[in-house]
C-alpha cells in the first residue's frame, strides 16, 4: 500500500486533503481512483490507512478508515553527523541511513572532506529532505529524520555534548571496539551521536578535540569502511545491540 507523508493540517479528523505534488502522484502517476486505500503520515508518530473519496486534478480527499501507531521507529533516536563526502555518496548515506532507522542528519565539514563550503551545503537541502522523504515512505518510517544545517566539525562535537546522549566516532586507530562498548554499557541510551568521518577519515587532532567533548572514539573491526558507508553499517549495528531490529506487531486491518 502506498505511504505519503502529509502536512499535519491535513488530516482533521477522520477527513484528509492532500494537495500539490502528493496529490498530482495519486492521480496522474499512480492513476489511483475513488475506493482505493493509501497510508497517510502526519509526522506525529501515527498513520492512517485512507480510503479516496475524491481524485481531482490538485485535490485529493478521503476517509480514515483506522489508525495506530507506527511501527517504523527504532527507540534509539541516532544522530548522524556525516562528515562531507562526494554528493552521490551522500546522498546514498541520506537514502539509506533513513531506511536503517537513523532519527537525524548533521551534514559536518571536517579536516579532511573533500567539501569545506558551508553555504555551497546548505543550498543542497532541498534535494536532501526530498531524499529523506522518499526513503522514509518507502520504509514504512512513523517519522521524517530531520535535516539539520550543516556545521564545522568543532561546532558539531559542542552540539552533540549539549544535546546529550551516547557520542561514539569511529576511527581506525581506536583501541575500543564498538561492540564492547555497547554491551558495556550500564544502561541502554535513549540517544546516541554518531560521528562519521570523510574519505581521508578523521585527522588525530580532530579526535583528541572529540575526545574533550566526550566522544568516545570506537573500532569497527579489522577491516576498513567506506565513508559511506560506516555510518549505515554502524547504525545498523547499534540498532541491533540496542534491541531496536525486533520485528515489529501485525499489520493495520485491510493491508
Amino acid at each position: 500500500m502506498h505511504r505519503f507523508f502529509v502536512p499535519p493540517s491535513a488530516v482533521d479528523g477522520d477527513k484528509v486533503v492532500i494537495n500539490g505534488a502528493t496529490a498530482h502522484q495519486i492521480r496522474n502517476v499512480l492513476r489511483m481512483r475513488p475506493g482505493e486505500h493509501i497510508v497517510v503520515l502526519d509526522n506525529s508518530g501515527r498513520e492512517y490507512r485512507v480510503e479516496l473519496v475524491e481524485v481531482e486534478r490538485r485535490r485529493v480527499t478521503g476517509r480514515v478508515v483506522a489508525q495506530r501507531q507506527a511501527r517504523g521507529e527504532p527507540r534509539t533516536r541516532i544522530t548522524l553527523y556525516q562528515s562531507m563526502i562526494r554528493k552521490q555518496r551522500f546522498e546514498f548515506v541520506l537514502q539509506k541511513g533513513t531506511e536503517v532507522g537513523v532519527a537525524e542528519f548533521v551534514p559536518v565539514v571536517s579536516e579532511r572532506c573533500v567539501i569545506n563550503d558551508l553555504e555551497a551545503v546548505n543550498k543542497k537541502m532541498t534535494r536532501w529532505q526530498r531524499i529523506i522523504l522518499e526513503a522514509a515512505e518507502q520504509s514504512r518510517r512513523g517519522l521524517l529524520p530531520t535535516l539539520q544545517p550543516a556545521m564545522l566539525f568543532s561546532q558539531a562535537c559542542e552540539r552533540a555534548q549539549r544535546t546529550g546522549g551516547l557520542s561514539l566516532l569511529p576511527w581506525e586507530e581506536a583501541r575500543e571496539n564498538l561492540r564492547t562498548v555497547l554491551q558495556g554499557l550500564a544502561e541502554t541510551p535513549s540517544s546516541v551521536n554518531l560521528f562519521i568521518g570523510p574519505e581521508g577519515g578523521f585527522s588525530s587532532q580532530e579526535v583528541e578535540l572529540a575526545r574533550g567533548y566526550g566522544l568516545i572514539p570506537v573500532s569497527l573491526g579489522p577491516r576498513i569502511l567506506r565513508a559511506e558507508t560506516a555510518g549505515i553499517v554502524t547504525a545498523a549495528i547499534i540498532l541491533y545491540e540496542l534491541g531496536d531490529m525486533a520485528l515489529p506487531g501485525g499489520e493495520m486491518p485491510g493491508t
